[in-house]
């Protein structure tokens, strides 16, 4: 039920945006990814994105047709921590919105998949969310804006042991907080 009325508000806010002046930010391309031949871990979570589209401005929300702000995912390579360069975009929006929005809070989670021990694993989805919280400061955002957590796999987001699944839980989700 929660998760309907948030959609519900997505959708109220994205309609309501697409009657602005500011033109829909460009979206990363989709995340595809390449197995390398190390030991990871993975997990992730169902995180809602922007609660309530709070402090969303000049994009449109919802599925494929929405800006880099409407995405809330930035997904890794195997056994890496370095943000890919086809998500700059969406960090460098998301910071443009907390630097214009100081009281809204965002929430970075950790992922990995599931190979590799659970400490591992931890470490990596904390390397992978400070890199994302490290690229968000740089660009002006305060740091009691953003926390960070890691799930290591404890929440994958694609169930399977081959590399589609992995790929898919090798990420950061970015939760606003409420």
């Amino acid at each position: 039920m929660k998760r309907m009325i948030t959609i519900a508000i997505l959708l109220a806010g994205a309609a309501l945006l697409s009657g602005c002046k500011h033109p829909p930010l460009k979206d990363a391309p989709s995340a595809g990814s390449q197995a390398q031949g190390s030991s990871e871990a993975g997990a992730s979570t169902s995180g809602q994105g922007l609660a309530g589209g709070a402090g969303v401005e000049g994009s449109t929300l919802g599925g494929a047709a929405g800006g880099a702000l409407g995405r809330t995912v930035i997904y890794f390579d195997f056994d890496k921590s370095e943000i890919r360069p086809e998500f700059a975009d969406v960090v460098s929006a998301h910071a443009r919105n907390l630097t214009s929005h100081p009281n809204l809070k965002m929430k970075l989670e950790g992922n990995t998949d599931e190979r590799g021990t659970r400490e591992y694993n931890i470490g990596l989805g904390e390397r992978r969310a400070q890199a994302v919280r490290r690229a968000l400061m740089l660009q002006g955002v305060a740091e009691s804006q953003v926390t960070t957590v890691s799930f290591g796999a404890e929440r994958p987001a694609a169930e399977g042991d081959d590399e589609a699944a992995w790929a898919k839980n090798r990420r950061v989700e970015l939760v606003y907080l409420p």
